[in-house]
């Protein structure tokens, strides 16, 4: 927790999200995504921030690669305040799909992956949770509670799900504070709390599925925000940012990325793509969120490797530009 401070009547803390630092000793590398994110870094430190909250994503291929948990907690640690930080589907593996009906029965650009293949797993939170601090988390600051979560667990039967459902039960019964701002990974919803459960073999429906968290599990979720009172949820994941939404008495933000390409970008006449974080200033009247423009917004420049989430067997790590070579873990 940052050291508290009094004499300041109005404060800051910011926000960001997938910053996906990659490397080029990596089957893959995109430097473009890293140069955006030093830019976005060096103009966060410039500030009079208390702290960051990082909402994910921190890594290109985390779920594979450690060496990019430690160049990652290494970068932040150059900030001169403090980071609290929440694993993304990159740095742990993705939500969990069923073991049967899993593969995209439509198939129809020749991926032919199956979405199991992905599936986070127990040791890989587990090894994030050392570089970086617990998955699911909460605290009291300037009579503000923070709480971050990774809810992508909701449904996988690991101990993190039963940890996840544990600490928003107990939220209401914590000490109150004026404000409570929480951070996940994926969105919630794409649209409304009560949309339908997707299904990810329908091509219409994947996407819905792939970025938002399944029903009945996101029912619950929600119905535990409100009862903790939250006031503001940061959630990326998408790289798209859209207009702030105000449901049930939550200010909900879907941000752009720190450096990733935003995706869906054909969804909504409403959308941010470019590159960014968001700065939080506190005052007595309430939590005012303005998204601050990245300072580099570079397009792609020497890219190698595939995009998506290729399976190991599908890795050529003689691509790399450094030496010596990551393994895959």
């Amino acid at each position: 927790m940052p050291t508290q401070r009094s004499k300041q009547e109005s404060w800051s803390f910011l926000h960001v999200n997938d910053s996906h630092m990659g490397t080029a000793r990596s089957y893959r590398f995109r430097p473009a995504v890293n140069k955006r994110w030093a830019a976005i870094k060096q103009q966060m430190a410039a500030t009079d921030a208390e702290f960051l909250l990082h909402g994910g994503d921190l890594t290109r291929d985390g779920e594979t690669h450690e060496f990019e948990y430690l160049q990652a907690r290494e970068d932040l640690d150059t900030l001169p305040f403090p980071s609290f930080v929440i694993p993304g589907n990159m740095d742990v593996g993705n939500k969990h799909a069923a073991q049967n009906g899993a593969k995209p029965k439509w198939d129809e650009q020749g991926w032919g992956w199956d979405d199991t293949d992905w599936n986070m797993s127990e040791r890989r939170l587990n090894l994030f949770a050392s570089y970086f601090g617990p998955t699911h988390w909460t605290f009291k600051y300037r009579d503000i509670r923070f709480t971050g979560f990774y809810a992508a667990v909701a449904g996988s039967g690991l101990s993190h799900e039963e940890r996840l459902w544990r600490m928003l039960e107990l939220l209401p019964k914590l000490p109150p504070a004026k404000h409570h701002v929480a951070m996940m990974h994926y969105w919630p919803f794409i649209e409304q709390p009560d949309e339908p459960a997707w299904d990810l073999t329908i091509a219409e429906e994947y996407d819905n599925w792939y970025f938002s968290i399944d029903a009945p599990h996101r029912q619950r979720l929600w119905q535990l925000l409100q009862d903790a009172g939250v006031e503001i949820l940061f959630c990326g994941h998408v790289h798209t940012g859209r207009p702030m939404q105000l449901i049930d008495g939550i200010r909900l933000y879907r941000t752009p990325a720190a450096g990733n390409t935003a995706q869906m970008t054909d969804r909504w006449p409403e959308i941010e793509t470019r590159f960014g974080f968001h700065r939080c200033e506190v005052t007595d009247s309430g939590i005012d969120v303005q998204f601050v423009l990245g300072d580099d917004q570079c397009e792609e420049f020497d890219t190698f490797g595939p995009w998506g989430h290729p399976t190991i067997a599908e890795r050529d790590y003689s691509a790399a530009r450094e030496k010596p070579p990551l393994v895959p873990e």
